[in-house]
C-alpha cells in the first residue's frame, strides 16, 4: 500500500477551532442543553437517502398518473388554515403572532387544507380536473406521554372535479401501485364508507352526548358499550339491529351482504350502492386481494363524504396511508368541487421498509479521491471526470495518511478509495468493502462502467 498524504494543509484548522478560545462560552453546555425537542429527530445521510429513495418512488408513480406537483408554504395566516380544518387538527396547531402583520401565523398541521386553498384560489381558472401530487413536512401538537412524532412527512395526492366511482377507485389503485413499487407485498387496505355509518347514526336519533359515546363505542369495536348504550335510550328495533351490527362489520366481501341485509335507511344502502361501483372497478384493475372492508370505520365523520381508506403493512399497528372523498373541503374557500385524494406518511413507511436491501437508499459515495502528489491539478481533473460521468465524488482535502484516509472511507459509507498520484504514475482503485486493490489505467477514467470494473475484478490484498 502506498503510503501518503493529501495535499491541503487544512487538516490542523479543525483541531484548532476545536482547542481555541473561540468556542469556550460553548464548551459548557450539556446533552441536555443542546438536545431536540421531544417528538422531532434529526436524519442522518443514511436515513435521510431512504426517505429520499421512498419519496421518488411514490413521486414518480403519481406522476405516471398524470399527478403534477405543487410545493406549498410552511407559513400560513391561522384563519385561513382553519377555514379547511376540523376541530381535531385546529388543536394540533402551533400558532404564534407575525411580527410584520399583527396577524396570527400557523404552522400547517396538514398539506390538504393548503391544496384545497390553492385550487380554489390560484387554479379556479384553469379546468377540471386538478390532479395534484406534493410531499412535505407538517408539525402537530401531541400529548407529552403519547410518544408520538410532532414532525410528520406528508406524501400524496388530490383529485379535485370529480364525483365518480372511477375516481375513488384511481386513488386505491395508485396507493396499491406505490407500496409495491416499494417492494411491500404484505399490505392491506381497509376500505370504509362513512355515508353508511352517518346514515345510521342519522337513522337512530341520537344526538349531542349519547351520540358522540356511540361514535366513539363503534370506532373501538366495543359491541358491550354499544349494548350498553342502546339499553339506555330509545331508538326503533331497525336502528337498534343496524347499530349494534357497525362493530362487526368487517371483513371481506362477505361484509357487503352482511350489511345490505341489516341496513334499513336509504342514506346507508346509497353507500352500499357507491361502495359496491367502486369494488367493480377495482375489480377490473386486479387489485381485490389486497382489500378488506370496514363498514364501522368512523376516522373522519366530520369531514369525509364517502370512500374512505386507511393502508397496513403486516407486523406494523399504524397506518402507512390514508385518504378518501372530501367533496365539501374546497367550498369553505369559496370553489365547491368535489375532490378525493390520500396521503402517505413517510416516517411509517421508513419503520416498514428499513430492512429491506432492495429499498435501500444509496447513501453511499462513489469514489474518495487520494492524492499522493503534492499538485493538486491532476485529481481535481480526475474528479471532474468522476463526476461528469454521474459518479458521486469527495476528494479527501485533509492531511493525512494512506490508512486513515481507509478509515475515513469505511466509516462515512464510501465505495471506493482512488489513489490518485503525479501524472505519470498509474491510478490504483482500493475497494473499501475488503481493501482489494485493482489497478485502473488512465484511459478508463473517462469511459463508463468504471465502478462496476472495479466491483467485479479480483483485486489484490
Amino acid at each position: 500500500m502506498t503510503k501518503g498524504f493529501c495535499d491541503n494543509p487544512a487538516a490542523s484548522a479543525l483541531s484548532a477551532i476545536r482547542t481555541s478560545g473561540a468556542v469556550k462560552g460553548y464548551m459548557n453546555l450539556s446533552p441536555n442543553d443542546i438536545a431536540l425537542p421531544r417528538g422531532v429527530s434529526d436524519f442522518l445521510p443514511e436515513a435521510a437517502a431512504k426517505i429520499d429513495s421512498i419519496e421518488s418512488r411514490l413521486l414518480r408513480v403519481f406522476e405516471l398518473w398524470g399527478f403534477r406537483r405543487i410545493i406549498t408554504p410552511r407559513l400560513e395566516y391561522e384563519e385561513v388554515l382553519a377555514t379547511g380544518m376540523g376541530e381535531e387538527l385546529k388543536g394540533k396547531t402551533y400558532r404564534f403572532d407575525d411580527r410584520q402583520s399583527g396577524r396570527l401565523l400557523a404552522l400547517p398541521p396538514d398539506i390538504t387544507p393548503q391544496i384545497a386553498r390553492i385550487a380554489a384560489t390560484r387554479m379556479s381558472s384553469l379546468p377540471l380536473p386538478y390532479r395534484i401530487s406534493y410531499s412535505g413536512r407538517v408539525l402537530r401538537q401531541t400529548e407529552v406521554q403519547a410518544g408520538r412524532s410532532r414532525e410528520i412527512f406528508q406524501t400524496g395526492v388530490e383529485l379535485i372535479g370529480l364525483d365518480s366511482p372511477e375516481a375513488d377507485a384511481e386513488m386505491i389503485v395508485m396507493a396499491i401501485e406505490a407500496m409495491k413499487v416499494l417492494g411491500l407485498d404484505n399490505f392491506t387496505i381497509d376500505l370504509g364508507q362513512v355515508e353508511f355509518c352517518q346514515g345510521v347514526f342519522q337513522a337512530s336519533g341520537l344526538s349531542g352526548e349519547p351520540l358522540r359515546q356511540l361514535r366513539d363505542a363503534v370506532s373501538r369495536k366495543d359491541s358491550s358499550a354499544v349494548a350498553s348504550l342502546l339499553k339506555g335510550h330509545t331508538v326503533s328495533p331497525e336502528s337498534a339491529r343496524e347499530i349494534s351490527a357497525l362493530p362487526r362489520l368487517f371483513g371481506g366481501r362477505e361484509v357487503l351482504e352482511t350489511a345490505q341485509n341489516i341496513a334499513a335507511n336509504p342514506r346507508s344502502r346509497a353507500a352500499l350502492d357507491s361502495l359496491q361501483q367502486v369494488l367493480e372497478i377495482l375489480d377490473i384493475h386486479g387489485v381485490t386481494d389486497f382489500l378488506s372492508i370496514d363498514l364501522g370505520e368512523t376516522r373522519g365523520l366530520d369531514y369525509h363524504s364517502g370512500i374512505t381508506f386507511e393502508g397496513f403493512v403486516a407486523g406494523f399497528g399504524e397506518p402507512v396511508c390514508s385518504g378518501g372523498r372530501y367533496d365539501s373541503l374546497t367550498a369553505r374557500y369559496g370553489f365547491a368541487a368535489p375532490a378525493t385524494g390520500f396521503t402517505f406518511n413517510l416516517l411509517n413507511l421508513l419503520q416498514t421498509v428499513e430492512r429491506r436491501p432492495e429499498l435501500q437508499g444509496c447513501a453511499a459515495t462513489d469514489f474518495l479521491l487520494f492524492n499522493t502528489s503534492n499538485d493538486r491539478r491532476n485529481v481535481l481533473q480526475v474528479a471532474r471526470q468522476l463526476r461528469s460521468l454521474g459518479y458521486t465524488t469527495s476528494r479527501d482535502i485533509i492531511r493525512r495518511d494512506y490508512a486513515r484516509s481507509f478509515e475515513y472511507a469505511q466509516k462515512m459509507n464510501i465505495r471506493c478509495m482512488l489513489v490518485v498520484g503525479d501524472d505519470n504514475e498509474p491510478y490504483r482503485a482500493v475497494r473499501i468493502s475488503d481493501g482489494c486493490t485493482i489497478p485502473i489505467e488512465k484511459s478508463m477514467i473517462a469511459q463508463p462502467g468504471l465502478m462496476n470494473h472495479i466491483e467485479k475484478s479480483r483485486g489484490e490484498n
